[in-house]
């Protein structure tokens, strides 16, 4: 198989594993509240990274401040985000995580990682960890081409769970 021929068949799995979490996520009991897509990963990014400003999501994800100005007033509207000082003294605003932004980001991390376990949970130790470290490889050589590194938490085997 050549590269090309393993790139189609790897953006068909990736295209099938996005769908998997996106109906895993729209599985909510009644009462529930669920992230969208974005605010759980720029939520994410806030978590390991800490305050960021508009600027500093433009230059993390490569899309337009209009994107980031959207997002961030949909998550200060539902109260997972707060506008703070820049704590090194730069005029630009930024955005931290909330107590309860942290909560539902938790929370939805949750249900994330225990759907992941129901499949993983007859998986052998040995083919885990080769998986996981060729999927961390993918990621790292995808954010070497673009530029864009994605920081991870401090215990990588374990992401944060918010606070």
């Amino acid at each position: 198989m050549d590269a090309e021929q393993a790139s189609a068949r790897l953006e068909w799995e990736l295209m099938i594993l996005t769908r998997q979490r996106e109906q895993a996520m729209l599985q909510v009991r009644p009462g529930d509240e669920r992230l969208d897509r974005s605010a759980y990963v720029l939520l994410s990014r806030l978590e390991v990274q800490g305050p960021m400003s508009i600027a500093d999501f433009v230059d993390a994800f490569g899309l337009a401040a209009s994107t980031f100005n959207r997002q961030t007033a949909a998550l200060l509207r539902d109260g997972l985000v707060e506008r703070t000082l820049d704590p090194n003294g730069s005029v630009a605003r930024k955005f931290r995580i909330t107590a309860e932004g942290s909560r539902r980001l938790t929370s939805d991390r949750r249900q994330v990682v225990n759907g992941l376990a129901m499949v993983l949970t007859d998986w052998p130790p040995e083919r885990l960890e080769r998986f996981i470290a060729d999927f961390q490889q993918f990621n790292e050589d995808i954010e070497r081409l673009t530029g864009r590194p994605w920081p991870r938490p401090a215990a990588a085997t374990t992401p944060p769970t918010g606070g």
